[in-house]
């Protein structure tokens, strides 16, 4: 089994324990998640990674946080809490357009959601549509040379040691420039902007 391949069981699994432990069907799954049902069999059978976009759906629908599709017994939430990935560890997840590695996936409740990406998309053409979530999103690039589009702006080719930081609400893409796949440090929210109190003057 390769990496794909047993990463995309895990989550199906996953998916199919969190949903039965509701006592939903598919279509009642379907209804809270906003995917489609047979998206969410496909899932669950282990036969398509979803994107980022459809695995914050994933949470949301189910009443979790993104993390704990990826880690069964996920640590409760408190003070001084560490988690430490070494290198090449985390919880894989590949898709048609990146290879994500989940770090420190064994903790809920977090604010901010850390991946190492590879690249692997080299045409606009290559995703079907925009991703777009609630939260935002820093990206710094490690290794190679990508081009970000967003919805609302013109391209931007970004190489090693350059970076950048959106509103997730507003559609956006990457692809890599580079000969061999470029790498990315991703880290997203999944918690939409709120303005904070103001202190009365």
């Amino acid at each position: 089994m390769t990496d794909n391949q047993a990463s995309e069981a895990f989550l199906g699994q996953r998916v199919r324990v969190l949903r039965a432990s509701k006592g939903w069907t598919l279509d009642q799954a379907s209804k809270s998640t906003g995917l489609a049902r047979s998206t969410l069999s496909k899932i669950e059978n282990g036969q398509m990674s979803p994107t980022y976009d459809a695995l914050i759906k994933l949470a949301a629908g189910l009443g979790i946080e993104l993390a704990e599709l990826f880690a069964p017994q996920p640590k409760p939430a408190g003070a001084g809490r560490l988690s430490v990935s070494r290198n090449g560890t985390g919880q894989p997840h590949l898709t048609a357009q990146y290879e994500h590695v989940m770090l420190c996936p064994e903790l809920s409740n977090k604010d901010m959601v850390p991946f190492k990406t590879r690249v692997v998309a080299r045409d606009f053409g290559d995703f079907e549509d925009w991703s777009r979530h609630d939260g935002e999103e820093f990206v710094y690039v490690l290794k190679g040379k990508v081009r970000l589009y967003t919805e609302f702006y013109e391209p931007v080719e970004l190489a090693e040691g350059d970076s950048w930081y959106i509103d997730s609400r507003m559609g956006h893409r990457v692809i890599t420039l580079s000969k061999a796949e470029a790498e990315v440090l991703w880290m997203s929210t999944t918690n939409p902007r709120t303005t904070p109190n103001l202190p009365a003057r």
